[in-house]
């Protein structure tokens, strides 16, 4: 199970039903709400077999590149690992069109008990070929070292932890990095050489940054990613949830990078402890 390193998860007091009813509704409004921004949304339905009740959250098996590759993630809960699906994959080069050069298969590292989930664990800078990443159980030093020299990414690791000294089970929510912006709960990196570290590289590749505190952090405003409308126009997804932390300055740098979707969904949040950014395996295969 994933609750046991991840805090934001089983918040919520409503039964089992009840929740599930409530994500397809926040699901289905967070999917008219991209489209309704020019981003087009592949939907893939989940198999009533196996039961896989976080497949809401592909991010944390599976990521796209440029170069048409495809990368498979080990991952750290047992009952995650049933979600990789190969007709997924079948599916956007069949139907969708887009083109997969191969398939890197990472997962051999979860027969030494090494993990890393995604881009839940790595936040990629893509044009850069940096990947940030905070150390924890799902994400370890061994496939991350693996993933960075079979990708030819750099790697900036670090500690991070919340307020009560809990470690960060994942990278993205604390940060998120844009084409120019970047949006950090700095304050989490546990030590202060690896904080000016992590700045220090954000302002080198030219990113506006964008300090969250602690109370933003819990809102889940890390969890936000910069995806392309079909214009060419930069889109910024987040929660509602989200959006309502951020102080009118921090918008205002967000609405002057790109149009902001802001889609409420508060029992995914408090039931399955992740949010938009968790939520959005985006492709970036080519045509």
């Amino acid at each position: 199970m994933t609750a046991a390193s991840n805090v934001f998860q089983g918040r919520s007091t409503a039964t089992a039903q009840q929740q599930q009813q409530a994500a397809v509704r926040e699901f289905d409004a967070l999917v008219a709400a991209l489209r309704d921004a020019g981003i087009e949304v592949v939907v893939i339905d989940d198999t009533l077999e196996p039961h896989t009740p976080d497949s809401i959250f592909p991010n944390n098996w599976v990521s796209f590149h440029a170069d048409g590759r495809v990368v498979l993630y080990p991952m750290e809960a047992e009952n995650r690992r049933t979600e990789r699906r190969g007709d997924i994959i079948e599916t956007l080069a069949d139907s969708c069109g887009f083109q997969v050069a191969e398939i890197l298969d990472m997962t051999e590292h979860e027969t030494t008990g090494h993990y890393l989930e995604g881009t839940g664990s790595m936040v990629l800078d893509r044009v850069n070929r940096i990947a940030y990443a905070c150390l924890s159980s799902r994400t370890q030093l061994d496939p991350l070292g693996d993933f960075a020299q079979r990708m030819d990414y750099d790697v900036v690791a670090f500690d991070a932890v919340d307020r009560n000294g809990v470690p960060i089970y994942h990278t993205n929510v604390l940060m998120n990095v844009g084409e120019t912006v970047a949006v950090i709960c700095d304050e989490a990196i546990a030590r202060d050489e690896q904080r000016e570290a992590v700045l220090t590289r954000l302002r080198d590749t030219g990113h506006e940054i964008v300090n969250l505190g602690f109370d933003q952090l819990e809102a889940f405003a890390g969890n936000m990613l910069e995806l392309r409308s079909k214009d060419g126009e930069r889109v910024v997804a987040m929660s509602g949830q989200a959006w309502n932390s951020l102080r009118p300055e921090q918008r205002e740098v967000l609405q002057e990078n790109g149009k902001v979707v802001a889609s409420a969904i508060d029992d995914i949040e408090r039931s399955a402890g992740g949010s938009v950014r968790c939520m959005l395996a985006e492709v970036h295969l080519p045509n």
